[in-house]
């Protein structure tokens, strides 16, 4: 484990805050956003998981394999062939 630094609790508007020195950002990897948990008497700060990370990478090969098509059959109806404008 690292060295502790002792910092003050910040009013930040009607919230109050802890101003994280630029050294601890570094070593943690911390750059945006941040998922705090409450454990025994602990603030954990991590850093939030990046959701849908390569998303986009893996439907494009998806699209090159024509492995991109409907697993449910669409079955239209009356209403979509007449009422529905597209």
């Amino acid at each position: 484990m690292g060295t502790a630094i002792r910092t003050k609790i910040v009013k930040i508007g009607n919230s109050q805050g802890v101003r994280i020195p630029k050294p601890l950002l570094e070593q943690s990897g911390i750059h945006t956003e941040v998922e705090i948990e409450v454990y025994s008497d602990h603030l954990i700060v991590r850093p939030a998981p990046r959701l849908r990370v390569g998303w986009d990478e893996a439907f494009a090969a998806m699209a090159e394999q024509h492995d991109d098509v409907l697993l449910d059959d669409v079955s239209a109806t009356d209403w979509d062939q007449v009422e529905w404008e597209w």
